[in-house]
């Protein structure tokens, strides 16, 4: 059952959907024009960036609806309307964006066909994992079976976060100039924006108060999105575009051969 809020807890909410929304639009208009933009090995990564932001900005508009739904202004306060508010949009969203965001940190990388294959199912697999074994805690009624999900979903986490400081750092060194300096930020974003979802999914266990558990949640998810998939897409077209300076490529037709680096993993 959700809690009553307050005016301004509402609308804060409210107003973070519709920003949120926005900024995947815009995000979307971005990213295909980006495309044109750099050379073709590098577009399949824009490719996958426009199709994050799409399909997380067609869910939040549902969110968007359902939080709208949910509550009615009653009194000087809102109440819940009794139609149940559906988060779960966010985990169909996740299911099917956070393993294109593995993948297209991998394309970027003009990785040999081998390595990116292997790389790319791995993490992606792995992603997918994590989000679905994340969705029964976030479902559960008691803070046992929560914290057991939310556990069992860290150690895909885990494993990514090895693969990505580890495996792929060979790789990554092999990177030139600014491109590497850029690669090297994108992990931590990653690192920073994924490892905020744990938190903002242990909000409940740690005994927030119900409005504010509900409030900060949506908050903190709607942060961590804009971060991890619009500031996230951002970066990989900067690395394509670096990529092409240090290769010569200054139009994006240009047919310049791999260099050494594009042929190791």
């Amino acid at each position: 059952m959700l809690p009553q809020l307050t005016q301004s807890e509402y609308s804060l909410v409210y107003n973070l959907f519709s920003f949120t929304f926005a900024t995947m639009l815009g995000s979307f208009v971005f990213f295909v024009l980006g495309r044109t933009q750099v050379a073709p090995k590098y577009r399949a990564a824009l490719t996958m960036s426009a199709v994050v932001v799409a399909v997380a900005g067609y869910h939040y508009f549902r969110i968007f609806e359902s939080w709208a739904g949910a509550y009615t202004l009653v009194d000087g306060v809102y109440q819940p309307t009794g139609v149940p508010f559906n988060d779960a949009y966010r985990y169909v969203d996740w299911a099917l964006t956070v393993p294109l965001l593995v993948a297209e940190l991998v394309a970027v990388l003009a990785l040999t066909r081998e390595r990116t294959w292997s790389l790319t199912w791995r993490l992606a697999l792995a992603a997918l994992l994590m989000v679905v074994l994340g969705y029964p805690g976030e479902i559960a009624g008691d803070t046992g079976t929560r914290a057991l999900w939310g556990f069992i979903a860290t150690i895909l986490f885990v494993y990514i976060l090895y693969v990505l400081f580890t495996e792929m750092g060979p790789a990554i060194e092999r990177q030139p100039g600014e491109a590497k300096v850029l690669v090297r930020n994108i992990r931590l974003l990653l690192l920073a924006t994924w490892g905020f979802y744990p938190i903002v999914y242990l909000l409940p266990i740690l005994g927030v108060e119900a409005a504010s558990a509900v409030v900060l949640v949506q908050i903190g998810y709607c942060i961590a999105d804009v971060a991890a998939k619009c500031g996230y897409g951002v970066m990989i077209y900067a690395i394509a575009r670096a990529r092409m300076d240090a290769e010569g490529e200054t139009e994006v037709g240009d047919a310049a051969p791999a260099p050494a680096f594009a042929s190791g993993d």
